[in-house]
Parts: C-alpha cells; structure tokens; sequence
C-alpha cells in the first residue's frame, strides 16, 4: 500500500487513500484537478488477445494499459505528464507493463500542459514506440489531437485501434490521409457522445482491420 507523505505546516500528513475500482484495479489518488483517469470509459478491450502486443498512447495513470495486461502479456504504455504515478500503478497492480516517459508526434520538442503540470518533451511517431514494443497489434491512442501525427504506413499491421479523435481547439489540423487510410483498411464506428462531453472531442474510434490480422 501507499506510505507516501505530503508536508504540510507543522508537520507531515499521509497521502489520501488510493481508489480500488469495482474490478479490483488500485490507483493511486491524485489531486483534485489533477484529471486522473480511474475507469476504462468507452474503450472496448473483450477482444485484446494473449499474445497481442498493445500499445497504449496517452495512458495517463494507467487504466487501460493496467486491464489491458490482464489479458495481453506485452503492453507499452507511453505518457508524458502523469508518469510516475504511472508508474506506481502499474507497480501496485503487478502488471506486465513497460512504462515510457513521452508523447506521440514527429519527433519534435513539445511542451504539454495537463492537470495543472507542465512538461516539455521530445515526441516520437508511433512508429518509433511500436518498434520500441516489439510491434503492435492494438493501438490505443488518448493524445489530446496528436493522434493527428500518426503517419498512416505506421498503422500497417495494427489490427485494433481504439482511438479518441480530436478537431480544433483540443487539436489539429485534422488529417484527411489518416482517416481516408482507416477508411479503406478497417471497419470502424466512431461514437459521437464519449463518456463525457469536451468541445474540440469529435467522438471515440473503434476498428477492426479488415483483414481480420
């Protein structure tokens, strides 16, 4: 369990409590307004299998990634902001999950802003974090419009895409050539009302290559 302390005036006091959802995933509590993430949401993952290798960008404090290696035994889990507590998660859990510090992009500096926390970091393309893990059969992708980055060759392979999708102010500009390359290649809906309601969200993803792979 957690033994972690915060100072405070005239002494120490322990940290909250963590969170244990009703699956019996434990978390670390973060601060309010720290935009932690404790449930799965609207992502689908009954069809995750064994011996997929999944990729999870924009993991935040690890609630997919942490269910995802209950059934997966190689998870990649990339974040920029929230990464050691992170980190702790996956550690408290006992999940098979490698954790990488950073964000989705072209490779360039970015500084990204998050639950009151601002960091600057080196992006890389999703090709660079599916080599980093060994492949990916299944990509989810939480990246608040950096999604719109992705290079469409560096989907080749990816059977499952389980994606958050971004339009101006969150982020863009919105990239024709990955969508018209989802299009072609997968069946797919996009839920227009996600578990919560964020102008500049266009709705959540959700494909199957349609090759079956």
């Amino acid at each position: 369990m957690f033994r972690k302390h915060v100072l405070v005036p005239g002494g120490e006091l322990p940290c909250p409590p963590p969170v244990t959802t009703h699956d019996g995933v434990t978390f670390r509590r973060m601060p309010q307004g720290a935009d932690a993430v404790y449930i799965i949401g609207e992502y689908h993952i009954d069809d995750i299998r064994p011996d997929d290798i999944v990729l999870d960008i924009g993991a935040n404090v690890g609630a997919f990634c942490i269910r995802a290696a209950r059934r997966s035994r190689r998870v990649l889990a990339v974040e920029p902001v929230l990464t050691e507590a992170l980190r702790d998660n996956v550690g408290t859990n006992g999940a098979n999950v490698t954790v990488v510090g950073g964000a989705l992009g072209d490779g360039g500096t970015e500084r990204i802003a998050w639950g009151g926390e601002t960091v600057t970091v080196t992006t890389h393309t999703l090709g660079e974090f599916t080599a980093m893990a060994g492949g990916c059969d299944f990509l989810k992708c939480d990246c608040e419009g950096a999604e719109w980055s992705i290079r469409p060759e560096d989907l080749d392979g990816v059977r499952r895409i389980e994606m958050e999708l971004h339009m101006p102010p969150i982020g863009g500009p919105v990239s024709r050539a990955l969508l018209d390359y989802i299009g072609e290649r997968y069946d797919f809906e996009i839920d227009r009302t996600p578990g919560y309601d964020v102008k500049g969200v266009m709705g959540v993803l959700h494909a199957v290559r349609k090759n079956g792979r």
